[in-house]
């Protein structure tokens, strides 16, 4: 027999559904966006600054994956609700970018060119898929649900490593055609 979940556990269970059903279709949305907003030249920038916090976010995760070995939560948590943030951070540049910028065409050519669009492709497609993993894994810690946590943890940071580490593989193949 299925039990009934509490009322706040329905509440937040509601809102990550949400979340990661929204936040994919905003920035999906937005990216169709033909008119894009003047907000100066300084957004040119941002993807450069993109390449950094998914450089750094791939560095947490191992240090955070690393405490928790250790079995130093304190030092776990902190690295993870800062990888978090950048992550947020992350998405807000991201499609700041993308509201003010043309997409970058990738101008690579030969057998490097396959390569960038499968990586670009699993990197897309895995970033949609993590952040309903992500949320979860984050609420399950800070409401003290260490085994759902830790159940969640097994397919979110393989999924959100790769997404981090495939967003600077990316960002480093396409840098040399941004414009600016």
């Amino acid at each position: 027999m299925e039990t009934l979940q509490p009322v706040q556990e329905q509440k937040a269970n509601r809102v990550i559904n949400i979340l990661s059903l929204a936040i994919p279709i905003a920035v999906a949305i937005l990216l169709g966006i033909r008119q894009k907003v003047d907000l100066g030249n300084w957004t040119t920038y941002l993807p450069h600054i993109n390449g950094i916090i998914n450089s750094i976010t791939s560095v947490l995760l191992l240090m955070g994956f690393y405490f928790i070995r250790q079995k130093n939560i304190e030092a776990h948590k902190r690295i993870m609700l800062t990888a978090f943030a950048l992550g947020s951070l992350f998405l807000v540049s991201y499609v700041l970018y993308h509201l003010t910028n043309e997409s970058t065409p990738y101008g690579g050519q030969g057998w490097i060119r396959p390569v960038y669009y499968v990586l670009l492709i699993s990197h897309i497609v895995l970033s949609v898929v993590v952040v309903w993993f992500v949320l979860r894994a984050v609420y399950f810690a800070i409401s003290g649900q260490i085994l759902k946590h830790k159940q969640t943890v097994k397919y979110a940071f393989p999924i959100w490593l790769y997404v981090s580490i495939t967003g600077v593989i990316v960002y480093l193949m396409i840098k040399p055609y941004y414009i600016h």
